[in-house]
């Protein structure tokens, strides 16, 4: 189930076949969907630092503790992080960091290329100001 594959060493990318894959692309949306949210995304990227737990979280990026303990459990459904017990508390930690380390970084790249014109898009990035 393979959305796209290279076609050479120039990291131009292609769709493997010209009948989409519904199950493929339904996947790929919904990987970025868990990493839609800026608070969601914020956590991702502290814990690429390494594990933490719900209250150093909240008091690293300001957030509520409901909030950091949705998004974990979030990402936690989606397979993103993995959690441990240590005594009372709950150790959370990415399950993939390299690979959401290289995600994210194309996404700066991409950013970079484009300008950051998303930020004006009309259904997703921040309303113009008049």
């Amino acid at each position: 189930m393979t959305m796209i594959a290279p076609v050479n060493e120039t990291t131009e990318v292609t769709f493997d076949s010209p009948a989409r894959d519904d199950a493929a692309l339904g996947a790929a949306a919904a990987l970025f969907r868990g990493f839609g949210d800026p608070s969601r995304l914020a956590i991702v990227c502290h814990l690429i630092l390494g594990e933490h737990n719900v209250r150093d979280l909240t008091a690293h990026l300001g957030l509520a503790q409901s909030t950091v303990s949705a998004h974990l459990r979030c990402l936690l459904d989606c397979g993103m992080v993995t959690v441990r017990a240590e005594g009372r508390a709950s150790i959370y930690a990415l399950t993939a960091d390299t690979q959401i380390l290289d995600l994210l970084s194309a996404a700066e790249r991409l950013l970079a290329a484009t300008g950051d014109a998303v930020t004006f898009c009309p259904r997703y990035g921040t309303p113009a100001q008049p």
